[in-house]
């Protein structure tokens, strides 16, 4: 279903649903991890070289360090990028003006909402005049998010609560979010994420 504005009993039943099945508080564990984690990544995001170097370096210019938001943002659309996922197929972007209430191109993303005229590009944070909305299934399931953090943060509620598979775009993104970041599951990690793991506990 559509939601016109975020239904802050349903983020709230997300939250307390996810409380119950996991034993954690998802949102508080989420942002604090982020936060925790923040300064390496950035770290890392400047060494990396090549086409994803370079766009990390893009994202990096458009950065207030001093903005938890901004940083958060930049975090979560720089992972993507250093585990070689496939960011456009995940995150789709729109005008205001756009009609969102047909199907959407995408089994499970996040839809970018833009007030204006011109969508930015990818390598864009998409922090002025943005809003947020979950997609499941190509149905726009919450929209008027209020930034990306919280939307991924949403989301991955979402995914666990309802026990859907990682979109296979941001496989290893989401993962590194459930094992990195809130410390859940206990099978070996994959490759890339312990390549990045090792860097962040070394």
């Amino acid at each position: 279903m559509l939601l016109p504005a975020p239904s802050y009993i349903f983020l709230f039943q997300i939250y307390m649903e996810f409380n119950r099945i996991a034993g954690k508080n998802l949102k508080k564990e989420f942002y604090e991890s982020l936060d925790r984690h923040s300064t390496c990544l950035l770290d890392i995001f400047r060494a990396k070289n090549g086409v994803a170097g370079q766009l990390l370096m893009d994202l990096l210019k458009q950065t207030k360090l001093s903005e938890p938001a901004e940083v958060r943002t930049l975090v979560l659309q720089g992972l993507p990028l250093v585990f070689g996922d496939d960011s456009p197929a995940f995150f789709k972007t729109c005008l205001m003006s756009d009609d969102r209430s047909s199907n959407l191109d995408v089994p499970v993303g996040i839809v970018i909402v833009e007030d204006g005229t011109i969508l930015q590009p990818l390598n864009s944070l998409h922090l002025p005049l943005s809003s947020f909305g979950i997609v499941i299934e190509g149905k726009v399931v919450m929209d008027n998010l209020r930034d990306l953090p919280e939307s991924m943060c949403l989301l991955f509620g979402l995914i666990y609560a309802l026990h859907l598979n990682y979109p296979k775009s941001l496989k290893y993104t989401f993962e590194f979010i459930q094992r990195i970041l809130l410390s859940m599951g206990q099978k070996d990690l994959q490759p890339k994420i312990q390549s990045l793991a090792n860097q962040l506990f070394h």
